[in-house]
Formats: structure tokens, C-alpha cells, sequence
């Protein structure tokens, strides 16, 4: 069975897709088939695997308004083991189009059924609000994992984002399971991190990842040469801390069964 995890936070540059992306290529690195879906209208994960959005015929847009557009058909392959569902401005559209359907905050998930078994791991990023868009997010998952920025105003705005996954699960998908929240842009040698970092784990517990992601210009250079911070420079800690993320996802979902 496939295991889908919507990455998740309304709040903007808190390194949903630069997750999604290294989390996806370290995935793929233990050979786990994975498919990354780019749920966001601004496309930045389509973009940071070196896909052209607008030079695409069919997107994410297209499957979720249009039943006759199977998933399979916009299937980008990226690399081994490892490929895309991209998006591009268009999905803005989907907010405003979706609102007469039937189960409207269900179309991602009958969208995605049909590839359930083919992959080991579908990752979802989601757009940096609280949308419509999200809730498909969190209808078609059975986890989410919410990167936050180590800053205290960053860490407000968390329990919304709890709160919506709560009542999703308890409306529309029982099986939705808050998977770890992961501590990004970790400024090293800064109280204020540390303070943070400290506070988000008496708040939650071991629903904290012990992983922590530092802040480092090589994940904007990275992003620059359409690369995963693995590929760009695989002995950087910030590659090391991707990778022990997916082998402990990995180990998690082999107790689980």
C-alpha cells in the first residue's frame, strides 16, 4: 500500500518543497518508489526539479478538474525511482472552480486512488495557506509532516494547522495521522533557535523528528542548479540530515506492518 504524506504549513518559507524535494531524492535513494505532487499554484517544486510548468500540456490542474485526464497521463519521470505530477499558475484556478463539485475536498484523493500500489511514497506539497487545496491535501493523505522555521512567530501559527488537520480527520479522513513535525532553518549558535527548538519539543513530544535541517546557502545553491541538496553536495549535513529522515520513515512505516 501506498503511503501518502502531505508536507504542510500555512505560513511561506518554512522549506515545504525544499522537503518535499530532499525527502523525495533520499527516498529514492534507498530505492523506495516515490511520486512528488506539486499542489501549489506558485509550482516552485515543478520548477526546482527542472520542469517548465508553462510549457506543459496537462498538470495537477487538469487531473482535478477534468476526470477524463488520468494521473497517469501527467506523470513526469525525474529520475530513478523518483517522479512528478508538476503543476504551474493555472492550479490557482482549481480554488475558485472546485467550489460547486460534489465532495469537492475529495478530488485529489479519487485522483490519486488509481496509483495506489504503484509507489511506495507519494509526497504532497501543499500551498502555503490554509486552502482548499490543502484540505484535498490532507483528504487524499494518511500523514502529514509540518516543517517549521526555528522562530518563535513561526511556531504560533502551528496549532491551526493542527486544528485543521484534526477536524479533517475527524469530518472526512479517519485515517489521517500527524506524521512529525521537522525543525527547519535551524541557526546555529543563535538562543533564539535553541529556545524554540526546545519549546516545540516539551509542546509535542516525539511527534518532533530528531532530525533538525540548518540553515545553509547551499540549499538556495542547489535550488539554483535544479538539484536536491543530495545531488549538489551529498556529505553537506544538510543532505546527511534528508537522508536519516527517510531511513527513519522508512523504519517507521516497516514497524507499523
Amino acid at each position: 500500500m501506498t503511503r501518502i504524506i502531505a508536507v504542510a504549513n500555512q505560513k511561506g518559507g518554512v522549506g515545504k518543497t525544499t522537503t518535499v524535494i530532499n525527502l523525495g531524492v533520499a527516498l529514492a535513494k534507498l530505492k523506495k518508489k516515490v511520486l512528488l505532487v506539486d499542489l501549489d499554484p506558485q509550482g516552485t517544486l515543478t520548477v526546482g526539479l527542472g520542469i517548465n510548468g508553462d510549457e506543459l500540456e496537462h498538470t495537477i490542474y487538469d487531473a482535478m478538474l477534468n476526470a477524463h485526464i488520468p494521473a497517469k497521463q501527467i506523470i513526469t519521470p525525474i529520475r530513478a525511482y523518483l517522479d512528478l505530477i508538476p503543476a504551474n499558475s493555472h492550479l490557482a484556478a482549481a480554488e475558485i472552480e472546485l467550489i460547486p463539485e460534489l465532495r469537492r475536498e475529495l478530488v485529489l484523493r479519487k485522483v490519486l486512488e488509481p496509483l495506489n500500489g504503484w509507489y511506495d511514497y507519494i509526497l504532497i506539497d501543499c500551498p502555503p495557506s490554509l486552502s482548499l487545496l490543502t484540505v484535498n491535501a490532507f483528504c487524499a493523505a494518511n500523514g502529514v509532516i509540518i516543517p517549521m522555521q526555528c522562530e518563535y512567530f513561526a511556531m504560533r501559527v502551528i496549532q491551526l494547522l493542527l486544528d485543521s488537520l484534526a477536524r479533517t480527520k475527524a469530518r472526512l479522513n479517519p485515517d489521517l495521522e500527524l506524521t512529525g513535525i521537522l525543525a527547519t532553518m535551524y541557526s546555529t549558535g543563535t538562543v533564539h533557535a535553541r529556545e524554540v527548538l526546545e519549546e516545540l519539543r516539551r509542546a509535542f513530544g516525539d511527534k518532533v523528528f530528531d532530525v533538525v535541517i540548518y540553515k545553509s546557502i547551499r540549499f538556495a545553491e542547489a535550488s539554483v542548479a535544479n538539484k536536491s541538496i543530495i545531488e549538489y553536495a551529498e556529505n553537506h549535513k544538510g543532505a546527511k540530515a534528508y537522508l536519516k529522515l527517510a531511513e527513519q520513515l522508512v523504519a517507521q512505516e516497516q514497524v507499523e506492518s
